[in-house]
C-alpha cells in the first residue's frame, strides 16, 4: 500500500483552512515553517483573469531526490505506507549540509525554521492519525473537500490517474 495526497483544483476557494489546521496540528509557531502551502497563480488578462488555488505538500515521491541529497542518512520512505520521514536526532541542520534536501526536492517540501543550524522538518502525512484510523488533518479541514488521502490505488480508482512532473 502506498499513501497519497489527491487534490481537486476546481475545488478550492484558497480558504487556507488545510495550512491553519496543518499549522496548529504539529504545533507549528508562526513563522517561515509550512508543511502545507497553498500556491496562488493567477491566469488570463483583464477581463478574463482567473486565479487558480494549489494546496501542496510533500508528495511522498517514488523515488524522493532529498533522500539521496540528505548526507546524514536523515531521511527514509517508510516500506509499509510510502510516506517519506525525517530523523530530526540525525538531521545536520541546514547550515550545516546547505540545505541540500530542499535544494533537490523539486516541491520544496523540506522546512526549515528561521533559528540557526535548523533541522529538517516536513509533513508526513500525518503518520499519527493515520495510526488512529484518520485522515490527515489537512483533508478534515477542508470545507469544500478538494482534498483526499488514502491508499493510492483507491485514490486513482476514485478520481482518476494524476499525472504530475518530477519524481513525484
Amino acid at each position: 500500500m502506498k499513501l497519497a495526497f489527491y487534490f481537486n483544483d476546481a475545488r478550492c476557494t484558497g480558504c487556507y483552512a488545510c495550512v491553519v489546521a496543518c499549522k496548529d496540528w504539529h504545533d507549528i509557531p508562526p513563522g517561515p515553517v509550512f508543511f502545507r502551502r497553498v500556491v496562488v497563480t493567477e491566469q488570463g488578462h483583464y477581463p478574463r483573469v482567473a486565479v487558480r488555488f494549489v494546496s501542496t505538500a510533500c508528495h511522498h515521491c517514488d523515488k524522493p531526490l532529498c533522500i539521496s541529497a540528505c548526507p546524514a542518512g536523515a531521511i527514509s520512505k517508510r516500506a509499509q505506507d510510502g510516506i517519506v520521514v525525517v530523523d530530526s536526532e540525525l538531521c545536520l541542520g541546514r547550515e550545516s549540509c546547505g540545505g541540500a534536501c530542499l535544494v533537490a526536492c523539486p516541491s520544496d517540501a523540506p522546512q526549515f525554521g528561521a533559528e540557526p543550524n535548523a533541522r529538517m522538518q516536513k509533513c508526513d502525512l500525518c503518520c499519527d492519525r493515520w495510526a488512529e484510523g484518520k485522515k490527515p488533518i489537512c483533508v478534515e479541514a477542508c470545507p469544500m473537500r478538494a482534498l483526499d488521502a488514502g491508499d493510492q490505488d483507491t485514490l486513482e480508482s476514485s478520481y482518476g490517474r494524476v499525472k504530475g512532473g518530477g519524481q513525484s
